[in-house]
This record gives C-alpha cells, sequence and structure tokens, in this order.
C-alpha cells in the first residue's frame, strides 16, 4: 500500500520547500568561492569535486534529516538539485551527485532512490548539453508566468520553446517518481496524494523548486557581468587618453627638430636620438602605472630634449622630490603632457624663458607632485582651479585630469592655480594605495569611489 501524506502536511511542506531553496542559493551565492567555481567556464577536477561538495553536502544533510526526522519532508530536495547538477554540470557530476544525495534514502531501505537519481541526472544533463548556456540560466519559477510568456509567443511565431521543454521535463520526472512511489511503497520518496489539483501545485513547485537557485544565482552572474565590462569600458577609455597623448608629444617633438634643422643640424640630430629613445619607450608594452621614479626618467628624457631647443639658459629645472615617493606607483605619463604645457603656455611666450619646478611628497596616505613654472600664467578671464578646465587649456592638462578622474574618481584632486605674469603651479594629489600585484603581477585599474557623474 503507498503511503499518502494528510493534506495540510503536503502544502505545509510545499511552502517550506520554497523556502529551503532559496535559503541554501543565497546562502551559497554569498561564498566568493561558489561564485568562482559556478562561473568557472572549464573547471579542473578539483574545482568540480569542490562545486559538487558546496551543493551536496548541506544538501544531503537534509535528505537525512527527511528520513530521520518525523513529517519533516521539506529538507529533501535531492530531486530537483539533481536536475540543476545536470544542467550545469554536465553527466558525470550530476550521476555523481545525484549518487551522493541518494546515500541517506539507501541507508534507510528507499533503494529506488539511487537509479531514479541516476536517471533523473542523465536526462537533466543531455537536455543541459542540447540547449545554449543563456536559456537555461533564464528558466522561469514562476511556472504561470513561463507559461503565459510561451502561449504568446507561439501564437504570433509558432517556434519550438526549450524553457518550456525543461519545464516539461521537470514535470514529467516528478509524475515518474509519484508513480514508483505507488508502485513500490517505501522504496522511492514522493508527496503522494489523491488530491488532484494538490498533485498539480507538486509539480508547480518542483519546477520553481529548480528555477529559485537558477534565478539567485544568474542575478550574481549578471552582477558580475556588468562590472567586468565597466572594468573593460575604464580600460578602454584610459587607453584611448594614453594614445592622445603620444600623437600630440610626438607633433609638438616634430615641429621642434624641425625649427633646427637648418641651422643647428648637430643640435636636431641630437633631438631625433633622443626622440628616438622616447618612442621606443613608448611603444613597449607598460601597465597603467609606473613607478615615479620611471615617470621622473621619462619626463628628464622630453626635457633634454625641450633644453637643447630653449637653450641651457632660457629652460632650467628645477626637482624638489622626497626620495620616499620614488618608488611610489602613479599613472603613466602623467607628468610630461603637464611639463609641455608649461613650457608651451608658461615659458614659450617669454623671451627670458624661465624655471620648471617639479615637487613631490607624501601627505598622509595622499600623494602630491606638482609641476609649477614662472611663465606668463593665464590670462584673465581663463583663470580656473579645483580640476575645473575651460576650452582652449590644451589637451594635455585636459587629458590627465580626465585620466585622474577614470582611475579614482573623487579620491583624486587635480588643481590649477595661476597669477597672471608670475606663473602657474598645478597640483595633483592622488591615493597611494593604487594597485595590488595580485597573483599575475599586473597593475589592475583600482577601485573608484564615489565616481563623478
Amino acid at each position: 500500500m503507498d503511503r499518502v501524506y494528510p493534506l495540510n502536511l503536503i502544502l505545509i511542506t510545499l511552502l517550506v520547500k520554497l523556502g529551503v531553496a532559496a535559503a541554501v542559493s543565497s546562502a551559497l551565492a554569498r561564498a566568493r568561492t561558489f561564485q568562482r567555481l559556478l562561473f568557472t567556464e572549464k573547471r579542473k577536477a578539483g574545482e568540480t569535486l569542490g562545486l559538487l561538495a558546496f551543493i551536496c553536502i548541506p544538501l544531503t544533510l537534509g535528505v537525512w534529516v527527511r528520513v530521520t526526522v518525523p513529517n519533516f519532508l521539506a529538507a529533501d530536495i535531492s530531486f530537483e538539485t539533481t536536475i540543476l547538477l545536470g544542467i550545469l554540470m554536465g553527466p558525470l557530476s550530476a550521476l555523481a551527485g545525484g549518487a551522493l544525495l541518494s546515500l541517506p534514502a539507501m541507508l534507510h531501505h528507499e533503494y529506488f532512490s539511487l537509479p531514479f537519481n541516476l536517471a533523473v541526472a542523465f536526462i537533466a544533463s543531455s537536455y543541459g548539453r542540447f540547449v545554449e548556456e543563456e536559456e537555461v540560466w533564464s528558466f522561469s519559477p514562476f511556472v504561470d508566468l513561463s507559461i503565459y510568456r510561451w502561449i504568446r509567443r507561439n501564437l504570433r511565431e509558432p517556434r519550438f520553446d526549450r524553457q518550456v521543454l525543461l519545464l516539461v521535463l521537470i514535470v514529467g520526472l516528478e509524475i515518474c517518481r509519484d508513480w514508483l512511489n505507488r508502485m513500490y511503497p517505501h522504496r522511492l520518496f514522493a508527496l503522494s496524494t489523491t488530491n488532484w489539483w494538490v498533485r498539480v501545485a507538486v509539480w508547480a513547485c518542483a519546477a520553481m523548486v529548480v528555477g529559485i537557485p537558477l534565478k539567485i544565482w544568474n542575478t550574481i552572474r549578471i552582477e558580475q557581468k556588468l562590472e567586468e565590462q565597466k572594468r573593460l569600458l575604464l580600460e578602454a577609455r584610459l587607453d584611448a587618453l594614453q594614445r592622445q597623448i603620444n600623437p600630440h608629444f610626438l607633433f609638438n617633438t616634430l615641429n621642434s627638430i624641425a625649427s633646427l634643422v637648418r641651422f643647428r643640424p648637430e643640435q636636431a640630430r641630437e633631438l631625433i636620438v633622443k626622440l628616438a629613445n622616447i618612442l621606443r619607450a613608448l611603444l613597449k608594452d607598460h601597465d597603467s602605472y609606473v613607478q615615479l621614479r620611471e615617470e621622473l626618467n621619462f619626463t628628464d628624457d622630453y626635457l633634454s630634449i625641450e633644453v637643447v631647443r630653449f637653450g641651457a639658459d632660457k629652460l632650467k629645472v628645477v626637482k624638489e622630490i622626497d626620495p620616499a615617493t620614488l618608488e611610489l606607483p602613479v599613472p603613466s605619463m602623467i607628468l610630461q603632457p603637464l611639463i609641455e604645457n608649461s613650457i608651451k603656455h608658461g615659458l614659450e611666450p617669454r623671451i627670458s624663458g624661465g624655471t620648471i619646478t617639479i615637487r613631490s611628497r607624501l601627505d598622509g596616505d595622499k600623494l602630491m607632485i606638482e609641476i609649477e613654472d614662472d611663465g606668463v600664467g593665464i590670462a584673465p578671464g581663463r583663470s580656473h582651479s579645483s580640476g575645473v578646465l575651460h576650452q582652449g587649456t590644451g589637451i594635455g592638462m585636459n587629458n590627465v585630469r580626465e585620466r585622474l578622474d577614470v582611475l579614482f574618481g573623487d579620491a583624486a584632486i587635480f588643481d590649477v592655480t595661476s597669477r597672471p605674469g608670475r606663473g602657474t603651479r598645478i597640483t595633483m594629489e592622488m591615493p597611494t594605495a593604487t594597485y595590488d600585484d595580485g597573483e599575475t603581477g599586473s597593475t589592475p585599474l583600482p577601485v573608484r569611489s564615489n565616481t563623478r557623474s
């Protein structure tokens, strides 16, 4: 005689099962290791075993609770879990997981649980290999909405719907489980009832228990993809800004060389050699950050070109560098555009030339860098400060300001102070902890705080 559970017990069990599925799925989703293992496209054997352990160990304990605690049936969601393993992890993982989930039931003489779980694993994994990944992740636990969408789509344009196929598979396997439970009492667990509308509720609950983890985990998956897209967008924007500097710098330097070729060919030759060294450095693959020491060395090459063009008596360079700052990382190619701007717009209009002063110091956990000249300054009506730049202030300054904004957001300050006829001072303030080498030794973009609109 098959075992028929009381109607109230079945309804309460269905409600609790939905809560168990949501609670377990949410708890797993909060674990970073689980997220990494679940969303890895090609898992190694150890990673596959780790993911199986994350999913199967707590749910196997749930099966054990069901067979040992009277009338606590909702802890057993092994049937739905086996389906999830099949569509997400493939046949071998699903077979192993289904076998593990059946062990407590087998020990309590439910001998059909093992072959039934293996059959479910095979069918679910076959479905998983047949459909696209996005079709699996978009499966909805809201059965009525799935059916409604299927009917509406097929009325307009009849087509084969793989999501509805998954719904049919889940319901069909649940019906088979109920039939086996009736044919072989106490050999396979199922929520048996003679009430037809309660049977429909049992079938719908099975589909929802499968869909709830997919919805929860897919939300995490989408968030990760959005974060990755955001990171790639920032990298692309930064790369575009870096590429903008190089032609600008090259154009101005070639103009300087052109002015010397006829009258001072030896100096022009010297400039070409130095320019070749600079271009060689630019063409090398480099990270978004370099040590301040390297950035200063690159700047020295550029200044040596300008000193030859202006003359040592007209262009003087003063450095006030705190030795503690030399090993700190700074955005690459960040000083040269500002120095070039000071020379072109500050010192070049003056017949007597002038002095450029480069300073660096630490201010708590901030790195302060200043570029100051004693040139003509910014004309009245074009003064600006606190990073507010107006049209016509040059590619270099706008570029540096925007790169700081991309990399650090509100954590960085770009301030320009100018006194007409007396010079201009550019102050940059940025965090010192800008990157983490990590496992690959690369320098990824830092996390921005309070991103500006």
